[in-house]
């Protein structure tokens, strides 16, 4: 499963070269928001990600229900308690069920008809617990990107509020490419701004822009290829 690991040294350096950028990001935060650091580990090692973990990180993104669901597992047998899965991939009502044992938050709901999938799923595997979650927002309303064009999101997130399977976060994008993402992160805090949720989060930025994202109130960031690059 995955690519191959990568030289333990060479992880460990840029992952270590990442957590300084954050922080000097940080620094630049009006807000002083802490930022939680999601390492995107799709296609790679259960190997990278022992690596990773003994280095003190928690919170891994998958993109495929799978994938996450199968690296969970032999994590599991190995012994690492404690991992914290973020899906952050589109979803498909098809694939819930599957997905619900491992993860601990969705990055990704984006319609009324997988709010209600999800709901109903975790209300029959988990009842005394609520699933953290996001709204996937298509800030700059692409054709052909998913998640719900800003003006649907304050429905979306009442559906969700009032839900108590929800333990409703706050909103995700992934900004047009080529575009500037500072101006896609604004908006998305200001509709923020707009929610029934006292202590919204944020989950924006990857590899290419995530000291941007933070630096206009990102507490999420979701970064994989700038921590996995061979050089």
């Amino acid at each position: 499963m995955g690519s191959n690991p990568l030289q333990k040294n060479l992880l460990e350096k840029n992952y270590t070269q990442i957590l300084k950028r954050i922080n000097i990001a940080q620094a630049l935060q009006s807000k002083k928001n802490k930022t939680c650091l999601i390492v995107v580990s799709k296609n790679q090692s259960i190997e990278s990600i022992e690596t990773l973990f003994k280095l003190g990180q928690r919170d891994f993104g998958e993109n495929y229900v799978q994938e996450l669901c199968k690296k969970a597992e032999k994590l599991n047998q190995k012994g690492y308690t404690g991992l914290r899965w973020h899906f952050i991939g589109h979803l498909q009502t098809k694939k819930v069920k599957a997905l619900l044992n491992d993860v601990n938050c969705i990055h990704t709901l984006d319609s009324e008809k997988i709010v209600l999938e999800v709901h109903r799923r975790w209300s029959e595997l988990k009842s005394n617990q609520r699933l953290p979650v996001f709204i996937e927002v298509n800030i700059d309303n692409e054709p052909t990107k998913t998640g719900v064009l800003p003006e649907q999101v304050y429905s979306l997130s009442q559906k969700i509020k009032n839900l108590n399977s929800f333990d409703f976060q706050g909103l995700m994008c992934i900004p047009k490419r080529g575009s500037s993402s500072r101006g896609s992160f604004a908006r998305l805090l200001e509709l923020g701004k707009t929610l029934p949720c006292p202590e919204l989060k944020l989950s924006m930025g990857m590899s290419d822009d995530f000291e941007i994202a933070i630096q206009e109130g990102a507490t999420h960031v979701r970064i994989g290829s700038e921590i996995f690059k061979s050089s």
